[in-house]
């Protein structure tokens, strides 16, 4: 029995060809529009969301620890526009008591609207299996705000990782007669940290919203797939902010806005192409001689 499944194998020999048919579903599914309404209510409940959870993790952990965390990998989300978002986000703790229920009914509405639009753009991509399963509406209503205390569980394990990485990284071990520094290796350790954190929310996002049960290496494949290629665009995206772009001249004060819902369309996209990827796969294997 081989551990290499025959859709595997058909795209490993032919992988230019199911790039293309990956792309045309998602071109016919009107993705770019699935992906600007998603990144849209997405950026409006992002700030009252961080709000809300620096406040709650912060009775567990230390807050200037928090904000140093949501700041190095806010950079993953937004790039280049990481400390800005973060000025908005530490300029409002401080009115924390006063504005925390305007924030819990803003992140409440916010969240789950965008996270409606994400359900109804897995049913479209996913419409192979929608016209058989249902989802009880009830589900549907809670499922956001399962995400969201997921979301908080993650950043509070992520932000004592750093701490102990970054807490590592002061220190050295004498070898051959000589003192090494941890910082290179801790360096990697915590961008090793991002990236799987990365992978492990997007794919728990196809494992999740989609109608009906995915297996799990569908979904790491999507997440892993969305990850890499959100990778190579951030990059290309920091480089390009930070060198190339006038959009501050363009948009004055609306520049972290723009740039930041342009970022987070971009990553919306990346998604609903990583579940493209699980849909095609998934055909391959319904579309198999049995």
């Amino acid at each position: 029995m081989t551990l290499i499944s025959k859709p595997a194998r058909q795209i490993a020999r032919h992988p230019a060809k199911f790039a293309i048919q990956t792309l045309k579903g998602f071109s016919n599914n009107q993705g770019l529009l699935l992906a600007g309404a998603i990144a849209y209510y997405a950026l409006l409940s992002l700030v009252p969301l961080l709000i809300l959870s620096v406040i709650v993790l912060s009775h567990l952990v230390d807050q200037a620890e928090l904000l140093d965390t949501l700041g190095h990998y806010l950079e993953w989300l937004v790039p280049s526009q990481s400390k800005a978002v973060l000025g908005d986000v530490s300029g409002f703790l401080e009115d924390k008591i006063a504005i925390g229920i305007v924030l819990l009914v803003a992140m409440i509405f916010f969240s789950s609207v965008a996270f409606s639009v994400l359900e109804k753009a897995m049913s479209v991509i996913f419409g192979h299996r929608t016209s058989s399963l249902k989802r009880h509406f009830l589900v549907s209503a809670v499922l956001p705000y399962c995400f969201v205390l997921f979301l908080c569980i993650a950043l509070l394990g992520v932000t004592i990782a750093t701490a102990s990485l970054q807490a590592m990284a002061q220190e050295s071990i004498h070898l051959l007669g000589q003192d090494w520094s941890l910082s290179g290796i801790a360096g990697v350790l915590l961008y090793v940290l991002g990236f799987a954190m990365e992978t492990f929310i997007l794919a728990a996002l196809y494992l999740v919203m989609p109608v009906g049960r995915i297996p799990v290496r569908h979904a790491l494949l999507g997440g892993f797939t969305a990850a890499v290629l959100w990778e190579v665009i951030r990059h290309i995206l920091i480089w390009y902010f930070t060198t190339l772009s006038r959009a501050s001249v363009v948009y004055g004060s609306l520049t972290t806005a723009v740039v930041a819902l342009f970022s987070m369309e971009i990553g919306s996209t990346l998604l609903l192409l990583g579940a493209q990827v699980i849909s095609e796969y998934e055909r391959l294997e319904r579309d198999q001689p049995t």
